[in-house]
């Protein structure tokens, strides 16, 4: 009898301890074909900003796996996509589009409204003046509701207006051309353009430096402004170019816990970590530079910030509904030449050769 329940209870030890390894087991395993935007399909879209041209390089296969969501880092900007008064160039951002569809991803258009990458035709007359405002409206509007309809019912959401917020703290908005001939108008003139050309599409105000407490005053005084006059803005982007040394926890939660007073949806938009610490302004290359690289210590510093950032992500899904990472792989990023051209960073979850990369794996263990 004893003999008896000691081995009932041998069995049951190992039967418990069994299903507790096989519970952990589970938690932890990561199936070859899942990607990022499997991990997180209770939560949000994974989404990707793309050149038409890496989508004919091995890099397609890879967005489709990870991402179910796409931008177009630069064919829908005006000056790509609108070069000349009379004249369209619609082949990269139609390639985008068309893969979108194909692959059944989402579409977010970026942005119809910038004070860098613009063609300088907008603000010019014939004689090489400056525009009027009624002239430069009316040719905002007439950009605004050509691109839109072409890509109704493709793009779910647009960047309408981007970076219209200044950096210093005595100025609230930029002094970009834009500004200086409309004023504040050419902004909420956006907006209800971008709307009526396409009243289903969500309408979003994007910028940087979110984290940033003076600049995040204004961006939330600017959208409580159009909201209290009706403009049809429907979210706010954050555009989310972050380093290894900031933000900190607390300055991202002090962050969405300031935005979400304003009752809109949030994104990140143009997300990525630099290796390096972070610098807000172009300069030259130093001797220390050359030294510079993806170190160990900075690979751990890095895999820290995405876990910590991924974590405060999925606390605030109910309103976050995309995460947006701003290029592919580290084969290519923006960072590579700012703000130091020609410094190599590794700021995304993935490495050269399309290989997930440590950080990748701290974002989807969770």
């Amino acid at each position: 009898m004893k003999y008896t329940s000691y081995a009932a209870i041998t069995l049951i030890v190992i039967s418990v301890s069994f299903c507790c390894f096989a519970y952990r087991t589970h938690q932890a395993a990561v199936p070859e074909t899942a990607g990022l935007k499997d991990y997180y399909k209770d939560y949000f879209p994974i989404g990707v900003a793309v050149s038409a041209r890496a989508l004919r390089t091995d890099e397609a296969g890879l967005l489709v796996r990870q991402f179910n969501s796409l931008t177009a880092e630069n064919a829908m900007k005006m000056s790509a996509i609108h070069p000349e008064e009379q004249r369209y160039n619609w082949r990269d951002a139609d390639s985008i589009a068309a893969f979108a569809r194909r692959n059944g991803m989402k579409l977010r258009g970026h942005t119809l409204v910038w004070h860098k990458q613009v063609a300088d035709w907008i603000f010019k007359d014939a004689n090489g003046q400056q525009v009027s405002k009624e002239v430069l409206l009316q040719r905002m509007k007439d950009h605004i509701t050509t691109v839109v309809k072409r890509y109704k019912g493709t793009v779910y959401a647009w960047d309408v207006v981007n970076e219209a917020i200044s950096d210093h703290k005595d100025e609230f908005y930029r002094n970009s051309t834009w500004y200086r001939i409309c004023g504040e108008e050419f902004i909420e003139k956006a907006f209800q353009w971008a709307h009526e050309a396409d009243p289903e599409a969500l309408l979003y105000y994007n910028d940087y430096n979110e984290i940033n407490p003076v600049k995040r005053k204004k961006i939330i005084q600017l959208l409580q402004g159009l909201m209290s006059k009706g403009v049809p803005v429907h979210g706010v982007g954050l555009q989310g170019h972050w380093a290894i040394n900031e933000p900190s926890k607390g300055q991202l939660e002090k962050t969405f816990e300031d935005f979400l007073t304003l009752g809109l949806k949030l994104q990140i938009t143009e997300f990525d970590i630099s290796v390096y610490p972070k610098e807000h302004e172009m300069r030259e290359r130093q001797p220390e530079d050359s030294a510079a690289g993806f170190t160990a210590a900075k690979e751990q510093q890095q895999i820290e910030q995405f876990r910590m950032c991924f974590d405060i992500f999925r606390k605030h899904s109910n309103v976050l509904t995309g995460v947006t990472f701003w290029n592919i792989s580290d084969r290519y990023s923006w960072l590579d030449n700012f703000p130091v051209r020609g410094r190599k960073d590794y700021p995304l979850l993935f490495d050269k050769d399309l290989q997930p990369k440590k950080a990748f794996w701290s974002v989807v263990r969770f």
